[in-house]
Order: C-alpha cells, then sequence, then structure tokens
C-alpha cells in the first residue's frame, strides 16, 4: 500500500474507493494531483470543511499536488447532498464575497503560490463560459436519468415525504462531473477526495472521465463524515457553526471548542486533524485512559488545531487565556495582560451605575446571559458552577468595586468552559463585538 494510502488509512480518513488497487498501484508509481471542491454557500469556512483541507494538506506532504476548487460556478446551483431542503440561490455580488473570502481561508492553510505545491482554482472560470447545448450534447448526454436517481443523494430528496428537488439541483452531479473532466485536462489531476455524501458525485466524475478522454483512469476516495460518539451534530456549539473566520468565531472560543471535545471522540479527532504520528497518538490515548481528568489529548488537539488555522501566536493567546481564566490568578494580571486575555471572550457593556447602585451576582449572571433565569443562577449558585474572577461564588451577593478587575472587567464562569466578560462602560449602549444589549 502506498504511504498517502496507508496514512489515510490508519487514521480513518478511508470509507469508499472507487478502485483501492488501482490507486495504490498508481500512487506507487510516482505523485499525483488530486482536489477537493468547496463552494461558497457562506462567506466562511467552518470546522465541518477542515477534514478536506487537512486532507489536501496531507496529500502534499506526499510529494502530491493538491487542488482546491472554490466552486463559484456550482456555488450558483447548490449541492443537494446531505441537504433535506432547496438551498436559497444566493445574489452574484453574496456569491462573489464569498468567494473571495473562501479563496483567502484556503490560501493560509495551503501554499497556493507560483512556487508552492498547491493549486487554488475556481470553476466559474469554465462554468461560467460553457453554452448550454454544447454543454448538453457533450455531457449531458452521458448521463441516465435511472442511475442518478438511484445516487444517495437525489434518492433521499425524492423519497422524502413533502420534499421535491428542482432540476437546477438535479444537474449539480453533472456539473462536479465536468469539473474533474475540466482538472484532468489543464492540470493532470486523476484522483477526487471528498466526503462520504460525495460518493456519487465522484463516482460520475471517474466515469466520465473514461467516457470522454478515450478510457483514462481516475480515482475516488471519500472520508467519513465527522461526527460526535454520542450522535450530535460536529461542528454546532450552542451559539452556531464553529468557524474558520477568526471575526465569526474567535481564536478563544475556537481552541475551547477542542477543549471541550469528549473522551470518546478525541483520539479519532487527533487522528483526522492533526500531523501527530501513530505513537503519539497512542501515547495520548493512554493518557485518555489513565487520567482523563487532565484533558492533555484536549489540549494537545486545541493547540494544534488552533495554530493551523490561526497561527503560532493567536494559539498560544488562546491557550494562556484559557489557563487564567480558569483559576484566580486572573486578579494577578497587569493590565495588558488581562486585556488581552478578555479580548476573545464574549462581552457585555455593563452601565458603572448599575454597579453603584446595587448589582448582585445573580442579576450580573442574567444580564450577560451565562444563565437563563434568576432561578437558574441561583440554582447554579447553589451548585457552585458560577464563578466570579476564577473563584467560586458560595452564594449571592451585591458586587462591589473591589470585584472590578482593573476597573474595567468583571468575569463571570459558568461551569468548566462558559466564560463570559463584563465590562463597565460610563455609557452604555450596545456592545458591537457581542451584540448584546448592557442594561
Amino acid at each position: 500500500m502506498s504511504s498517502f494510502l496507508h496514512e489515510l488509512t490508519w487514521r480513518g480518513l478511508v470509507q469508499q474507493v472507487t478502485d483501492r488497487d488501482g490507486l495504490s498501484k498508481r500512487l506507487d508509481a510516482g505523485p499525483i494531483v488530486g482536489y477537493i471542491g468547496f463552494d461558497p454557500t457562506a462567506g466562511s469556512l467552518h470546522v465541518g470543511h477542515l477534514q478536506q483541507l487537512c486532507l489536501l494538506r496531507m496529500l502534499a506532504r506526499h510529494d502530491s499536488r493538491p487542488i482546491a476548487l472554490v466552486g463559484g460556478g456550482t456555488g450558483m446551483i447548490g449541492d443537494p447532498s446531505g441537504k433535506s431542503e432547496e438551498r436559497n440561490l444566493l445574489t452574484a455580488e453574496t456569491l462573489q464575497a464569498n468567494r473571495d473570502a473562501i479563496a483567502a481561508q484556503i490560501s493560509r492553510l495551503l501554499d497556493v503560490s507560483d512556487a508552492g505545491p498547491a493549486v487554488l482554482a475556481d470553476n466559474f472560470d469554465w462554468l461560467g463560459q460553457v453554452a448550454l447545448i454544447e454543454f448538453l450534447r457533450e455531457v449531458g448526454k452521458l448521463f441516465s436519468v435511472n442511475e442518478m436517481i438511484r445516487k444517495d443523494s437525489v434518492r433521499t430528496r425524492l423519497e422524502r415525504q413533502g420534499e421535491s428537488l428542482s432540476f437546477t439541483e438535479f444537474s449539480y452531479m453533472l456539473l462536479q462531473a465536468w469539473d474533474f473532466v475540466q482538472l484532468y485536462d489543464r492540470y493532470g489531476c486523476e484522483l477526487q477526495l471528498g466526503g462520504s455524501d460525495q460518493w456519487g458525485n465522484i463516482a460520475e466524475g471517474v466515469s466520465l472521465i473514461r467516457r470522454m478522454r478515450d478510457g483514462a483512469v481516475a480515482y475516488g476516495v471519500t472520508s467519513p463524515l465527522v461526527t460526535k460518539s454520542d450522535g450530535t451534530k460536529f461542528g454546532k456549539t450552542e451559539s452556531g457553526a464553529v468557524w474558520l473566520d477568526p471575526a465569526r468565531t474567535s481564536p478563544y472560543e475556537f481552541h475551547q471548542f477542542w477543549m471541550r471535545t469528549p473522551d470518546d471522540d478525541v483520539v479519532s479527532y487527533l487522528r483526522r486533524f492533526t500531523t501527530l504520528d501513530q505513537g503519539e497518538i497512542a501515547a495520548l490515548e493512554v493518557r485518555v485512559a489513565d487520567e482523563p481528568e487532565r484533558r492533555a489529548a484536549q489540549r494537545v488537539l486545541a493547540d494544534a488545531v488552533t495554530e493551523l488555522v490561526h497561527g503560532q501566536e493567536e494559539a498560544r493567546s488562546a491557550a494562556v487565556a484559557a489557563k487564567a481564566l480558569f483559576t484566580s490568578s486572573l486578579a494577578d494580571l497587569d493590565t495588558s495582560s488581562l486585556a488581552a486575555v478578555v479580548a476573545d471572550v464574549p462581552s457585555t457593556l455593563i452601565a458603572r451605575a448599575e454597579l453603584e447602585r446595587g448589582l448582585s451576582v445573580v442579576d450580573l449572571a442574567v444580564a450577560c446571559g451565562v444563565v437563563s433565569s434568576k432561578g437558574d443562577a441561583r440554582r447554579q449558585i447553589a451548585q457552585g458552577a458560577i464563578y466570579l474572577n476564577g473563584t467560586r461564588i458560595p452564594k449571592d451577593r451585591l458586587l462591589s468595586g473591589d470585584d472590578v478587575l482593573h476597573d474595567r472587567w468583571i468575569l463571570l464562569r459558568r461551569g468548566r468552559s462558559h466564560q463570559h466578560v463584563a465590562e463597565l462602560s460610563d455609557r452604555p449602549g450596545r456592545d458591537e463585538a457581542s451584540g448584546v444589549r448592557a442594561p
């Protein structure tokens, strides 16, 4: 087995292969060009896309050439795979903004410079130019509707009561297959990678290359979708998706997302999202079993993935912030250090006058959204789950100036991970960063 395919396998990143023996022999023969597509349906990629970016990075580590394909053309249609209802079509302006943002994110994770191993392409370059009649004659005639409706992405939608599939989305499979042909012609691309929900689309692309290019051989590999062991969706938090854009999900929140990884999932995520080798991961697996309370594997995972996405300095700052926020040492930090720590924590502006008139811990917890109600706050305090500036609060009480760090901040924490900053202001209003209105 080739080194690339071997690494894919032990990392748990192989679910289906169009021709495993053939691909192994092809990889043994030398480097290969492989691609993954990313449709610009939002202004940022999220952690659900990160596995695919890691696959492209792995391809580069094995001296092959990865192509990250931005779906400027297919994004105008929308992939029905894994979707229970029709997508809303985006405007041209929104699509362009999304394309630019996603291309910038990909460029930070892959070296797409002229001297780099990776390629950044956009399928609008060919899909935006092809004529309808030409496309139907050259491509459409090679697809069987009977076969297409048996694909999971189509069949599940057709079988779901009350749901339908438009011809627009139905045609997506043709467009993705045509992408593979175009990349084969332009870059010699012989491999398409993707999540398991892309199997039908990938198989059609492999078939289309064979039909249109005189029996040429191409390959497809899918990886299992990232899931949680408890069945809940990966990449979702109470506040929504975990984005790669630091303006949407701060580096601190991003780091905390990985720190909260359950013990049952952390070894799998280490395989999928880091470059640690088998021995290093096995050692961390032992630590998870022997001393789970230390969360050593989670810390390694959080540091590695945050550095990958946001850089070494942001990863270090997030780790420092997390360490300080979970201890009473907050009070020992100087103003600039504490400012750096709280910069990535969700915040709410609180009128200084409210504190002077008498503001209780319960009132502050409710105002900051740390708890859902005053009753909930009192229960959480009684259970020892509410912390003020890193110290557990044994009972409700009024806040005083002594509770304000550097005459500016009060930090609340609920449980192990839910942090919030109350920032005192002489002019209460809307905190544009958090979108929370002060009382």
